[in-house]
């Protein structure tokens, strides 16, 4: 049987546009102070620069980051989700009989004149994205900066807290994810190099930035969100994939599995500091506390 989150109340998708933004950042800023973990996933019209099957297996970080760099700066974000919650894995309530996660649609990317990558195109399609109603009605790239940045959500490094309220980021190959951020952020395109990139990462997330892929190819647990969730026994309870929103929440869902099993206590290493999948595993295959569900490797 797979594993639910402890959560008892319903989960409802918030899915923003332009005239709700300022309400919604409203409430962000009420709910971070009790739920300082932050899962974040983006959706956008695929990749138009892709390395052959050489250039990968060389898992070249340099190399990496420049394909990375180059889709993030010619592409534009369709969609991204936020899943909020606090140590136990509880998300946002605000005292009502239902939690909640968040969905914000953009209307950066024109479908009639802006690149992309036509499968993926048609993908997000299936799964529901509007384009016309985000053009008509999203939200502008720049104004999300505005408000993300007067969130609480970053700098968290200049702003004093006490220990258990740092806010940790979550991603699952968060690598175009932080890269779009980053670039909506800074209203510009993507550092030059990788060391200047993840510096910049710093600055705006702090350290506590944690990618699962990463985590996971540790333990020997392989292959995309839906393949390790299923491995992990954790359930999908809101929406579907390639859904920003569902995906975040997903992501939050293992990454707790992995967060109160102790690994990060296990490896310190993987503490407070930023690990992306850019970067090379330190190992893999190394015992999972999680048991007989790892090391296991997907066929």
């Amino acid at each position: 049987m797979a594993f639910v989150p402890v959560e008892k109340k319903p989960i409802i998708v918030r899915h923003v546009f332009a005239e709700d933004l300022e309400r919604e950042f409203d409430l962000i800023k009420r709910a971070i102070s009790d739920h300082s973990f932050v899962s974040v996933d983006t959706e956008f019209p695929g990749t138009i620069f892709k390395p052959d099957k050489q250039t990968i297996r060389k898992g070249n970080t340099d190399i990496n980051y420049h394909y990375m760099k180059s889709n993030v700066d010619e592409l534009k974000i369709i969609q991204l989700g936020l899943t909020l919650s606090d140590v136990e894995g509880n998300l946002p309530d605000f005292s009502t009989q239902f939690s909640y996660v968040w969905e914000f649609n953009f209307k950066d990317f024109y479908i009639d004149r802006d690149l992309c990558d036509s499968d993926s195109i048609e993908l997000l399609k299936r799964k529901g994205i509007d384009f016309a109603k985000n053009k008509e009605n999203g939200i502008d790239s720049s104004e999300f900066a505005r408000l993300l940045l007067n969130s609480g959500l970053v700098f968290d490094l200049f702003v004093p807290r006490v220990k258990a309220n740092v806010i940790s980021w979550v991603a699952f190959h968060g690598d175009y994810d932080f890269g779009f951020l980053l670039k909506i952020l800074s209203q510009s395109l993507l550092p030059f190099n990788f060391q200047s990139f993840m510096c910049q990462l710093a600055y705006y997330f702090g350290y506590n930035v944690f990618d699962l892929k990463h985590t996971f190819k540790i333990f020997g647990l392989h292959g995309g969100l839906e393949k390790v969730a299923q491995t992990l026994k954790v359930a999908r309870v809101a929406g579907s994939s390639h859904q920003a929103s569902s995906d975040s929440l997903l992501t939050l869902d293992c990454f707790m599995k992995f967060w109160n099993a102790k690994v990060f206590e296990c490896h310190p290493y993987q503490r407070e500091q930023i690990v992306t999948p850019c970067q090379s595993a330190p190992g893999s295959n190394k015992e999972c506390p999680l048991g007989a569900l790892g090391p296991t490797k997907a066929k």
